[in-house]
């Protein structure tokens, strides 16, 4: 994969302001510049700017590693950012802004206001939400046809469109090829859905893998081998964990509205990771969360000889995959083939869950998810979806 080269990015979109100096809108903005937009970097803590820089340099390196971009795209894109701490200088040129502030409905409300107030008449907002959708949000602005949710995923190419009730199609079309001037792959959904499509399906897996952890029913090399050994992938869920960053997971868990896929899971997932994060152990970001870094036990020469290959660690994680998917197209939120298409571009994998669906059969699968939700380890209504489209396809 490699970047767009400079300056080939849309019309309608020149500068690009990202609302948020974190992790994801550090990253969001280094793709951007990289593909050729003039890029600002907001964030209402300095210390947060200050920071930036060498967040940047690491992240650049991780786009060279993947093969985004090359080392001779760096200087160019850095010089492309400006990092800015008053939020109407910062928008003051902007044609899209992506905000990707902390995962809390009312932070969220009040950011997009603002926005709507110092934002040109032109610029189009967008929310990288990755739980609460577009609906809790649009309200509060008054330009309902320049709103959408934009979502994206560290260390993925896939990159989410969501429409309000008021989007505009010439909205979602600019966005859309505002994606694929990133080298990006653009996922439209038919409607809006806590999760969009990659994470509705992943977050099943993941809390799953901590159910298993939790129960004492596996290791967690147990769990990310028997994963990493039967879907031929780089890390388990406990190592995407990792990645994608303890603090982060357990904001997601305290926040949510629900208990999750699996009935009564909540409280026993914050009571796993808040010890974890109230010791620093934060993932690949502070060097130890489920393993130490660098180095994992998982990226080890003989990691998967030296654990069992354990059936009833990789059936849960499975059959929770396909069920996740299985719930998203009977909501009617993206066809199969999209569906599939999210994952295996999102997960860098070579089968989606329908494909896994098909090599197991519909009626084996039926047979093992009824004894998995009798088990206690799937949400009944969720069950219900997913036994309703298997018999009616």
């Amino acid at each position: 994969m490699s970047a767009a080269e400079p300056g080939l990015g849309i019309d309608e979109i020149q500068t690009v302001c990202f609302v948020g100096a974190g992790r994801m809108g550090c990253f969001n903005s280094l793709k951007a510049a990289i593909s050729g937009y003039d890029v600002v970097l907001y964030d209402v803590n300095t210390t947060n700017l200050k920071q930036v820089p060498q967040l940047h340099q690491g992240l650049a390196q991780f786009l060279i590693g993947s093969g985004y971009c090359s080392v001779g795209d760096i200087p160019g894109a850095l010089a492309r950012i400006s990092l800015v701490a008053d939020l109407e200088e910062a928008t003051a040129q902007a044609d899209l802004v992506s905000e990707s502030v902390f995962e809390r409905l009312q932070l969220k409300r009040e950011v997009h206001r603002e926005l709507d107030l110092v934002c040109p008449a032109k610029t189009i907002l967008t929310t990288n939400s990755s739980y609460l959708c577009l609906s809790d949000i649009q309200d509060v602005v008054e330009r309902g046809d320049r709103i959408a949710a934009l979502h994206s995923y560290m260390a993925s190419p896939l990159m989410d469109i969501v429409g309000g009730t008021r989007t505009s199609r010439a909205t979602i079309d600019i966005l859309n090829r505002y994606v694929l001037s990133l080298n990006a792959v653009p996922l439209v959904l038919k409607k809006e859905y806590r999760g969009y499509v990659l994470n509705a399906m992943l977050g099943p897996v993941l809390a799953t893998a901590m159910s298993l952890l939790i129960q004492g029913k596996a290791s967690c090399e147990e769990v990310d081998s028997a994963w990493m050994r039967r879907r031929s992938a780089p890390m388990g869920p406990l190592g995407i964990l990792d990645l994608i960053g303890l603090g982060t997971v357990c904001d997601y868990w305290q926040y949510r509205t629900d208990e999750g896929p699996i009935p009564g899971l909540r409280p026993r997932v914050l009571d796993l990771l808040q010890p974890m994060v109230g010791r620093g152990e934060l993932g690949m970001q502070s060097g130890r969360g489920f393993y130490r870094y660098p180095d994992p036990a998982y990226q080890r020469p003989g990691f998967l000889d030296d654990t069992p290959d354990r059936d009833d660690s990789y059936k849960p994680l499975v059959l929770a995959l396909v069920a996740g998917a299985l719930v998203v197209t009977a909501s009617g939120v993206a066809d199969p083939a999209d569906i599939d298409r999210a994952w295996t571009v999102g997960m860098a994998l070579d089968r989606g869950p329908f494909g896994i669906l098909q090599q197991m059969g519909a009626a084996e699968f039926l047979v093992q998810f009824n004894q998995h939700v009798a088990a206690g380890q799937f949400d009944p209504d969720k069950a219900r979806l997913v036994r309703e489209y298997l018999n009616e396809h």
